[in-house]
Parts: structure tokens; sequence; C-alpha cells
């Protein structure tokens, strides 16, 4: 593979690239939290029953499981630049579609659609800016794309907020459609983004990556360079690959750990306010919206020592560290659930901080655990494993406060969380400084190992470790 690209200078066309890339993580961040805020106003003006509430929590999730299934297979298939801008229009206009809406399945059906439009975006913007990324950047800039996820949550509860102090509760569907203006900002950004150069030389098409490479990076490359290790296994297609016996275990990996860290992170950012309500937090449409806010705020500022961390003590125990961690606050809370309401913002704002490791390897370590012809359907069937979990979080967590209580809930939040350790602690692997796609693969006896990998820069090979 390419040391060119992974020994590359650090630029200012990686820094716009990473830019672009940003678009879906934010957007993401901004449409599943608005309509948390949104609902407020939602509920008594189409008169929605807790199901209902539920339903629509959910059914982006939903569209997100779909999209990433889909559009991780087709992105390897066709191309990262192909499907580029498609979703971020689909996005603007079921956006601008749900300020229309009057009725519960009529917006769970645009919420399932956005959805699938967000999910294309994972394995698309990421497969595509880690393949045109240096080896010591990776970490720090894939792990940043989550960063654009919380700056779009905090922002959706600053607008919604803003919206309820100035125009009151009857303002939701401004809220739902106001995500119209961002996907039009990033539209622009993207203009121009140029197609991965590894995926045009594994699809034959090395003349076109060679003359990519050269435009951006300013340097001249053999074509033989771009193209991807060969080995003795028969090519089927990317899913049977990552199910197969050579990547089955990392695949598991990478699904179960997003799965375990986004149920409950999707479910209290969703229904954040009612969360803090229940704690005895008055307030009901500004300081319970400004409390989620200010807890989304500590979800991002907990990434940037996560950043650090990754890059400088490693991928394996940041990510066992902090799932470790994580059970604390949920246990605390499950065991006082009449703890007043300061007490549960810090034990959530805690919560938060910890989150950073998981937060900044939930596409770095998908995309650097699979080769080039299958990473985006990597990302993109981890995308929808986790989703599963965000969705059941979401739809299950107003029932769950309603029938169970408090206490039990944050239990329950505790046990997933507690299941994600066990997972990182048999199965996380030792990425940094790893070439892309070259780590090696002991999964199976029975098939061949790929050639171990090499830190930038380096020709001794450094196997990765394994548990």
């Amino acid at each position: 593979m390419s040391r060119t690209i992974d020994e590359a200078p650090y630029s200012a066309f990686h820094r716009r690239l990473a830019l672009a890339c940003s678009g879906g993580p934010l957007l993401d961040g901004y449409i599943l939290s608005i309509v948390g805020v949104a609902l407020i106003g939602m509920r008594p003006d189409l008169g929605l029953s807790t199901a209902a509430v539920s339903l629509i929590g959910a059914s982006a999730l939903v569209g997100m499981f779909v999209g990433g299934a889909l559009f991780g297979v087709l992105t390897d298939r066709i191309g990262r630049e192909v499907m580029y801008t498609a979703d971020l229009v689909v996005m603007g206009v079921c956006s601008v579609l749900s300020f229309w809406v009057d009725g519960v399945w009529a917006l769970a059906l645009l919420r399932f659609v956005l959805g699938m439009a967000v999910a294309a975006d994972y394995p698309i913007a990421t497969s595509l800016l880690a393949e045109w990324l240096p080896t010591r950047e990776r970490g720090r800039l894939l792990g940043k794309q989550i960063i654009a996820w919380y700056a779009g949550s905090v922002l959706a509860y600053l607008v919604g907020y803003l919206f309820l102090e100035l125009a009151g509760p009857g303002s939701w569907r401004w809220m739902l459609a106001s995500s119209t203006l961002l996907c039009a900002v990033f539209l622009v950004i993207r203009r121009g983004s140029p197609e991965s150069p590894r995926w045009l030389a594994a699809h034959g098409r090395v003349g076109e990556a060679v003359a990519l490479v050269e435009k951006h990076l300013g340097v001249r490359v053999n074509g033989r360079e771009l193209m991807p290790q060969q080995d003795s296994t028969v090519r089927t297609s990317p899913l049977r690959q990552l199910f197969g016996a050579r990547y089955r275990r990392r695949t598991l990996f990478c699904g179960l750990f997003f799965f375990c860290q986004v149920g409950p992170l999707f479910a209290m950012l969703t229904f954040g306010p009612q969360i803090l309500a229940s704690f005895g937090m008055a307030g009901g449409n500004l300081l319970d919206t400004l409390g989620t806010g200010l807890i989304s705020l500590v979800f991002l500022i907990g990434c940037y020592p996560a950043l650090r961390l990754i890059d400088t003590k490693g991928r394996r125990p940041t990510i066992i560290w902090s799932f470790g961690l994580m059970i604390v606050p949920l246990t605390l809370l499950g065991v006082w659930p009449t703890a007043p309401a300061l007490v549960a913002i810090l034990a959530l704002c805690a919560y938060a901080f910890l989150c950073g490791g998981p937060n900044v390897l939930d596409w770095t370590y998908p995309n650097e655990l699979f080769p080039t012809e299958i990473r985006a359907t990597a990302v993109g069937l981890a995308t929808s494993v986790s989703r599963v979990g965000a969705a059941v979080g979401t739809y299950l967590l107003p029932m769950s406060l309603t029938g169970l209580g408090t206490g039990p809930t944050m239990l329950i939040a505790a046990v997933v969380t507690a299941l994600g350790l066990v997972v990182c602690l048999l199965w996380a692997e030792e990425t940094k400084g790893m070439a892309l796609g070259t780590t090696r693969t002991p999964d199976s006896p029975d098939a061949p190992d790929a050639p171990a990998s090499t830190p930038a820069g380096h020709h001794d090979p450094v196997p990765a470790r394994t548990p």
C-alpha cells in the first residue's frame, strides 16, 4: 500500500477534506438532537402518546440501520465520490418537508429517510478521509469527525433553546426545518472533493489515482505502489468477507462496542430533558433543555483528551479504560434515583466526558482494521449495528422511565456499558501507527495472514497487538 500517502506531509488539502467530511456527523448530531427539543411543542400540538414519541425518536435511527448497511456496500462498489453529495440533498429536502407534517407517521417516515441519508455519509466520508490521510494524523482527524457530531448536537440544543425563548413551543416546525441551512453550507464546502486514489487503484483505475495524488499531494507516485496487497484468498462479496473467518472477530468487535456505547448515549441525548425532569429539575421547556445542552457540550469536550490518548497510550487501553469508568456514574444514578438534580447533571456530565474514548474510535477502528475493498462496508455495517442499539434505547427509554422508574433505567444502561467493556477486553486490537489496511488478521487458522503492518517511516514489521 502507498507509503506516499501514509507518509505525506499534513497539508491544507487534508484540512479542507476533513472539514468537508465532517458535514455528515455534524448533521447527524443536529438532526437527532433537535427533535428532542421540538418534542416539547410537538407533543401537545399533535396529541402524541408515549408510544408515538418513542416512534419519532427511534425512526431516524432505524433509517440509519438500513442506510448504513446498504450504502456501505454501494460505496465499496461504485466509489466514495459518486454518492458524496446526494445524501446531503436528501437531508435538505426531508428537513424542508418536516415543516409541513401533520401526523405521527408522516414525521416518522421523513425521519426514517433522514436517517438513511445520514448513515450513507459515514462510510462515504470516513473511508474517503482515511484513505487520503497520513498515518500519523489519521487517528486524530478521524476522531475529530465525532467532535463534529457533538458540535451539531450542542448547536441543536442552542438553536432549540433560542426558538423556545423567542417563539415558544409552537416553533417546533421551524426547529425541524432548520437543518436545511446546514445542508446547504456543506453542499458548498464539498464541491470539488476528490475520489479516493486507493479505491481507484483497487478498481483498476491506476492512472486516475496517480494523477489525483500528484495534484493534491504534489508528489509523483508509482502506480504499483497504490495497488492493494494481494493474497491467495478468493474474493467474495464485501459482506461475506466481513463475516468470513478472516474478519469475523473484527466485524463483531466494531459493531458490538459501537452498539453498547450509543444505546445509552442516544437515548440520553434524545430524551435528556425527560431524564433531568425525573431527577426533579424544574423548567419544563427551558432549564432542562439547557441542562441537556450542557451534557452534550461535555460529550464534545471529553473527545479532546481522548484524541491525545489514542495517539500516545494507544487505541486499546483508551477504549478499555473509558468503558470501565463510564459504568461508575450510571451505577451511581441507578442506586440513587432520588439524587438532587445537580448531582444528576454532574453524574451525567462525568459519563459524557468519559465517553470520549469510544467516541473518537467509533470510525477510527473500522477504517483502520479493514482493507480498502471492504472498508466502507465495514464502516456502514458498524454504523448499522450501533443504530440498532440507539433505536432500541431511544424507543424504550421513555417507556422504561414511566414503567420501571429512573433507578432501574440507569442500571440497565450500566449493564449495557459493562457488556461493551467485556467486548473491548476480549477483542480490541492496537492499531496505533499502523499503515492503513495492513494490520495482521489472526482470526482464522485457515486463511493466510496479511503482511504485518509497519509504522510509517519504518521497515521492521510490527504486528498488531491482539488479546
